[in-house]
């Protein structure tokens, strides 16, 4: 006999003695073994990023912990309704029913095991609310899975299959046994199982359950993803969306005066509402275009210390403002969005764009420059649903939509819609048609070209490596895309009455050891067209000083309720400061005269300082600074602001 065999024999004789609960037993253990497995193999796969924290048993005996906790979570639903189906005259029903219910949720949990690898590849981190959202956009998702992803696919599928088929003959032995225990003798044990089950969720004596920042053992947040299992980390991330309301207050509370102090806002209708003295007085504001590139981080700018593949954007930058130092304040697109478009500051919370309370009258640049009479439009190449872009531009004063199904006969197709070059083919007719008409305009356009599995048209660039569908080469094909563009817009009638931004949402796979991978969130940012001078913009700024900083350039007087800076009218040297939302952790970066000041909110536990070496691109834990105090409630101030604003709805225009 196989030593399978006679462990497999072993489980279910432990398990018989408990009766009609041997299905959770044998769950438990078998759940314990594969999932410990999976750990097993992520950590040898990561190894040289789990022995730098040195904390592999840790990691490893945390895991078993969580690995508990879901198995409990499992055998919750069942368990309560043990004390009616478990009964002698309904045995069977039961039997059935946990043996379904068992092999069902092994299979899942091996499926989001296998998963993870390729989540992991891709976002660095376990399976997390990103899985859950994208399960709102199945045609899309499973597009590019198609496209790009074939032997994962094939790879999970028949994963899951064979582990259905291992877990019913796990759990045939189960069907055959016989009611042992009498009614009286499960109404007498069941309360004491259940106690036992509540307590092995709950998992401490604390004030507070078990949760991923209990789990958070170290500075890198992949290595933390290591100690959940995925099947935890996707389930947490469902009630964390189910509760987004909740947001800041995960980092400390403040009382909402200092809040409004500490941030410079007013205890009014609209407490950041300012008026904005434009730098460039105009007797006809200029034309807005603004360009979001899809994950075109630093990492793709040679000038900004990442690889060559962006000629044309090093050749533009010459001719405008371009930021040295410039910040995403998350790793996702509609949190670009929202900095960009609205100048909103992140928060734990989902971004604004997806948000209930921000989809009517919550203040955007197209809000504003709607009730100036501007033309606003936003031009995308896949379907403007997405993310639910349509619904929140529609609802904060985009006026019209171009979306894939508006090109005609596109150049080419990819996963995520038409390619850049249809894109910005497209905006260029826009923009003619609009200034034609002499009625100003607000054109939004977003790539989408830069994203897996990374498609674009054959003979348009020299790849930059092989194979074709690297990163590498479809930001190249994206910086191609941006060169044709502007050598039209240059010559077109609409230049001088224009001003462009060219500037990412995010960088590409934001990740790293630290708390908050800075070195990630560096992007290009660049304003030219019109009459703006070419300047080298070197100190630290945000995504959410960039919509400031157009109004302004465009000669626009009005207010406004962002909380960004002004950069054309400051010094190129100021001393700034950027915030990055990555996961749990919030990072609040200060520029100072002895370096750059970092300190890292974290749920349920205390604020970690460090500085930020912008040369060598290396984020270094420190001890925390003489101003350590004023400096992290500056932080939870800037943090809880937002949230304020947006659950008090007063991120608007005035009436």
């Amino acid at each position: 006999m196989s030593l399978i065999k006679k462990l497999h024999q072993s489980i279910w004789q432990l398990s018989s003695k408990l009766g009609p609960f041997a299905p959770f037993v044998a769950m438990l253990i078998l759940g314990l073994i594969l999932l410990s497995a999976s750990r097993i193999g992520l950590v040898i796969w990561k190894f040289d990023r789990v022995a730098n924290t040195g904390k592999l048993i840790e990691i490893l005996l945390q895991g078993v912990r969580v690995d508990i906790i879901q198995l409990l979570l499992i055998a919750l639903i069942p368990l309560l309704l043990a004390p009616i189906l478990a009964t002698q005259r309904l045995f069977k029903i039961w039997q059935k029913f946990t043996y379904v219910w068992v092999v069902a949720a092994i299979t899942l949990l091996i499926f989001l095991e296998v998963s993870t690898p390729g989540f992991i590849n891709e976002y660095d981190v376990r399976p997390n609310r990103i899985f859950v959202e994208y399960l709102k956009y199945p045609n899309e998702v499973f597009s590019m899975l198609w496209r790009g992803f074939k032997i994962e696919i094939f790879s999970v599928l028949i994963s899951a299959i064979f582990t259905a088929w291992a877990a019913h003959r796990y759990m045939k032995p189960w069907l055959s046994m016989q009611p042992s225990w009498s009614n009286k003798k499960i109404w007498v044990i069941w309360p004491l199982i259940f106690i036992l089950t509540a307590f092995g969720i709950r998992s401490s004596l604390g004030h507070r359950p078990a949760n991923p920042a209990m789990f958070a053992i170290t500075a890198d947040s992949m290595v933390n993803s290591l100690v959940l299992n995925s099947g935890y980390s996707v389930v947490y991330a469902t009630y964390s969306l189910l509760k987004e309301t909740k947001s800041s207050d995960i980092y400390g509370k403040m009382p909402r005066e200092e809040i409004l102090k500490l941030t410079g806002a007013k205890d009014t209708d609209i407490p950041t509402l300012t008026t904005l003295t434009p730098s460039h007085k105009r007797e006809k504001p200029l034309n807005l275009v603004i360009i979001l590139q899809e994950s075109l981080g630093a990492t793709f700018v040679e000038s900004l210390g990442g690889v060559p593949v962006t000629p044309n954007i090093e050749r533009l930058k010459e001719q405008g403002v371009w930021f040295e130092q410039l910040y995403a304040t998350g790793t996702r697109s509609v949190r670009g969005i929202e900095a960009v478009t609205a100048g909103f500051a992140p928060t734990p919370a989902d971004s604004t764009v997806k948000l209930s309370k921000s989809q009517k009258n919550f203040f955007t640049l197209a809000a504003l420059l709607e009730k100036r009479g501007y033309n606003t439009e936003f031009i995308y190449g896949g379907e403007s649903h997405f993310d639910n872009m349509r619904s929140f531009f529609t609802g904060n004063g985009f006026n019209h939509i171009v979306e894939q199904k508006d090109y005609k006969s596109p150049v080419f197709v990819s996963s995520w819609g038409v390619s850049d070059e249809d894109l910005l083919n497209k905006t260029h007719e826009q923009l003619l048609a609009h200034h034609k008409t002499g009625k100003p305009f607000f054109t939004l356009a977003f790539s989408s070209s830069n994203h897996a599995p990374f498609e674009f048209p054959d003979g348009r660039i020299e790849l930059y490596e092989q194979p074709k569908g690297t990163d590498n080469n479809a930001v190249k094909y994206a910086d191609y895309a941006i060169g044709e563009f502007f050598k039209k817009a240059q010559q077109s009638e609409y230049w001088k009455d224009t001003v462009f931004l060219i500037v990412a949402d995010h960088d590409i796979r934001v990740r790293g050891v630290s708390l908050v991978p800075v070195e990630r969130f560096h992007i290009p940012g660049l304003i030219l067209g019109a009459d703006i001078k070419p300047l080298r913009y070197k100190g630290m700024a945000s995504q959410i000083d960039l919509p400031v900083t157009l109004l302004s350039l465009m000669g626009i007087e009005a207010q406004h309720p962002m909380t960004g800076r002004d950069l054309s009218s400051v010094a190129p040297d100021s001393l700034g400061r950027a915030m990055m939302q990555y996961n749990a952790n919030f990072g609040w970066m200060e520029e100072t005269k002895d370096g750059n000041q970092v300190v890292v909110l974290r749920s349920d536990k205390a604020p970690a300082h460090a500085v930020y070496d912008t040369k060598s691109k290396q984020l270094k834990e420190a001890s925390p600074p003489a101003n350590a105090k004023e400096l992290e409630q500056r932080a939870l101030a800037n943090v809880l602001l937002p949230d304020l604003l947006y659950n008090e709805q007063r991120f608007r225009l005035p009436q």
